[in-house]
């Protein structure tokens, strides 16, 4: 069973299994399907905050659950009570749950020099933030410790996710580049010389990390990233090559100046993880890299925002950016022209 199953991820993974031999339930609060999906796959509607719908859902159980969508103790209490029902399962963590060696992690970088300094590439054997219901990160902590400490009971994959890229994305960290483009904008600012890499991690790499776990069941924490990390100005002239546009990147040296400069991407020190482990443990090899992936994305943006604001797009992205946080072009031209003057 698949949990958030017309999720971005859950598109791709249902459709991996399934084609792996899985006899697949697919199941998301509204009980969709994907075209994509063979006809074999069985849609459920399930709401994840039910116990009884769960329970329901599983029935006399399952070889393998894999949950998209879980957070924090009470998921993962809901997956170790059914352990009985559940041969294994495979569970969507992130890799924002480290931490570098003085403390610092995804939650500290909007404090003074909190912006984490992590090893490259971070290995799964690097310390995490202390767990609790507080943030994205604490949360997804918490939610490791209580499935790991199931143990033999229900042996769980844990998979530290990258930035999550691909159609039917949210929060697609691509629009940055793309809705530019669109709008005609042809300079761009990058801070920190455009040098900012956060590893991501496309669906169909994740999609395969899930299927290879579903036939290897055990207790283990794994990173989940694409073959490399480009760097954030290596990603916007990608993007830039897709749609067959030209566009003069100005490099700033470092921090962003009232939002101008940074992007989803912009951190100043990398985050790159470490796939040493999923490959030796899993036999991991990636399906495909961002630059060959990149397409599909784009076209899906590009179709989505044909038409309406991006605002009506992409509102969970207004949610976590605001309305001008990503697309200040005043602020931007501003800046430019004292750039342009100061070059001058």
């Amino acid at each position: 069973m698949v949990i958030g199953a017309t999720g971005q991820t859950g598109r791709v993974a249902v459709r991996a299994l399934a084609e792996d031999g899985w006899e697949v339930r697919a199941a998301s609060r509204g009980g969709g399907r994907d075209e994509r999906w063979p006809r074999e796959v069985r849609a459920v509607r399930l709401d994840r905050e039910d116990d009884a719908a769960l329970a329901a859902v599983i029935g006399d159980g399952c070889d393998v659950v894999v949950d998209l969508v879980a957070f924090g103790r009470t998921h993962a209490r809901q997956l170790t009570g059914l352990a009985g029902r559940i041969g294994s399962a495979v569970v969507i963590s992130s890799g924002s749950v480290y931490e570098d060696d003085r403390g610092r992690g995804f939650d500290t970088q909007d404090r003074p020099d909190g912006g984490p300094r992590y090893p490259v590439p971070i290995p799964e054997t690097q310390r995490t933030v202390a767990p609790g219901e507080a943030t994205y990160s604490t949360r997804k902590v918490l939610l490791e410790r209580e499935l790991l400490a199931a143990g033999d009971t229900l042996p769980v994959t844990l998979l530290r996710a990258g930035a999550i890229h691909g159609p039917y994305c949210r929060t697609p960290r691509e629009l940055y580049f793309v809705k530019r483009l669109l709008d005609g904008r042809r300079r761009r600012v990058l801070a920190y010389g455009g040098r900012s890499r956060f590893h991501p991690v496309h669906v169909g790499n994740l999609a395969e990390l899930i299927r290879l776990a579903a036939a290897r069941p055990g207790s283990r924490v794994l990173n989940a990233a694409d073959p490399g990390a480009p760097t954030v100005a290596e990603i916007g002239a990608a993007i830039d090559k897709v749609l067959d546009r030209e566009t003069e990147t100005v490099l700033a040296e470092g921090a962003p100046v009232d939002g101008v400069g940074d992007t989803p991407w912009t951190l100043e020190h990398p985050v790159v993880y470490d796939m040493a482990a999923a490959e030796r443990e899993l036999g991991y090899r990636p399906v495909t890299d961002y630059a060959e992936s990149l397409p599909g994305t784009v076209d899906w943006l590009t179709e989505r925002l044909r038409g309406r604001d991006w605002t009506d797009a992409f509102p969970k992205m207004v949610q976590n950016y605001g309305r001008d946080g990503l697309f200040d072009y005043a602020a931007e031209d501003a800046w430019l022209a004292r750039y342009d003057r100061t070059a001058g």
